[in-house]
């Protein structure tokens, strides 16, 4: 007889029926083989002593602070730890229970295992001469040159911008920024390209929204989240889909000493209201980006990273730009073409924490160790 440690990172339902296992027990046992462990900030004293006695009832656990039992300070944290099973009894079990539990209820359930869309690759265009990384500015037939070379290296998406959005950079009127971006979209929708592969707009100016998408775009990717209506109206009326990004303040000032009180309830708290909106306005096709860079400092960038399964629990796709920026030199000192390696580390964690969308500027390299990564987890 031979033990063997299995891997976590596992597609239970594939593990379980490659064993030979009977549907049903397929179905019941893969939901005891993921692992949660949720952090809960600000619970009740009493109602932490209720949730411990019933998640120990079903054989999970809750950490508490010392002295919680006699409820010495009325709120805590703790950190609940529990299979998708035990997280599907307790979120029916605390529905009946007071002190906000049935409210917590609620947001157990959101986080029961979903299975991850398969990753996908968007490739970035700068129809601009000040973006930060030099080699990914083209303009004309450049550019076109350069969107087939990505779709060849197996692009999914191509997201094409006009305005650098790098920390302390200046606004451009919306005239400036059509006229950038007019002859790349103009050639694109000429070419029929949109019918190989999705091509998205990075623009949250109403007039170069509507040009791409009247030509073939079907994806609006917005760094300000859908602040302005006329952004979330265009999208609702050519039905495309909409990137939500988290940005704190705006390019010019975001990296001035960022602050949170809890970076990953905060970007939480604004995907709720910018979804609510968005559906608002009947958009149903949404993706969140957390805005690794944007109004973060390198600890926010990292813990994003770190617990990017958070995010999940939406049900939307998660995409992550990480893709040669400053975040690599301030932990591996380096230039900006230095920082391939360190690019592809950060992704690869990002998909293997929830992402399913990179956006990159070297696509051929990004495809090759995505499908690596990608045939070593589902072994």
């Amino acid at each position: 007889m031979n033990l063997i440690k299995l891997d976590n990172n596992l597609n239970f339902k594939d593990r379980l029926n490659l064993l030979g296992c009977d549907r049903g027990g397929v179905e019941i046992m893969s939901k005891k083989m993921n692992l949660n462990l949720i952090y809960i900030e600000n619970i009740k004293s009493s109602a932490s002593n209720i949730l411990k006695q019933d998640a120990l009832s079903i054989g999970a656990e809750l950490a508490t602070p010392k002295g919680v039992i006699t409820c010495k300070d009325e709120f805590v944290d703790a950190i609940l730890i529990a299979t998708d099973k035990q997280l599907e009894i307790l979120s029916k079990k605390e529905l009946a229970q007071p002190f906000g539990l049935k409210n917590l209820a609620k947001e157990l359930k959101k986080f029961i295992y979903k299975p991850q869309p398969k990753s996908k690759i968007m490739g970035v265009i700068n129809a601009n001469d000040d973006s930060f990384y030099q080699n990914s500015r083209f303009k004309g037939s450049e550019a076109i040159q350069k969107i087939e070379n990505m779709i060849s290296d197996g692009a999914d998406i191509i997201d094409i911008g006009a305005v650098s959005s790098r920390p302390g950079s200046q606004k451009v009127s919306s005239q400036e920024e059509l006229s950038r971006v007019r002859d790349t979209v103009d050639e694109i929708y000429r070419l029929k390209l949109y019918e190989k592969v999705d091509f998205s707009i990075d623009s949250y100016q109403e007039i170069v929204v509507k040009y791409a998408l009247e030509r073939g775009f079907n994806i609006v990717n917005d760094i300000t989240g859908l602040k302005d209506d006329a952004i979330a109206k265009a999208v609702s009326e050519f039905d495309a889909t909409v990137v939500i990004m988290h940005m704190q303040n705006s390019p010019e000032t975001m990296q001035d000493n960022p602050i949170y009180k809890s970076v990953i309830s905060d970007i939480s708290l604004f995907f709720q209201e910018r979804i609510e909106k968005a559906k608002n306005f009947n958009i149903d096709k949404i993706i969140l980006d957390v805005g690794i860079g944007f109004g973060k400092s390198l600890e926010h960038n990292l813990e994003l990273i770190k617990h990017l399964k958070h995010f999940r629990k939406f049900g939307l796709e998660i995409l992550i730009g990480a893709s040669r920026k400053s975040m690599i030199d301030k932990i591996y000192p380096s230039e900006i073409d230095e920082r391939l390696a360190g690019t592809l580390a950060i992704h690869l964690k990002a998909i293997e924490n929830g992402a399913s969308i990179i956006r990159c500027h070297d696509v051929k390299e990004h495809k090759q160790a995505i499908s690596i990564l990608e045939t070593i987890n589902n072994i």
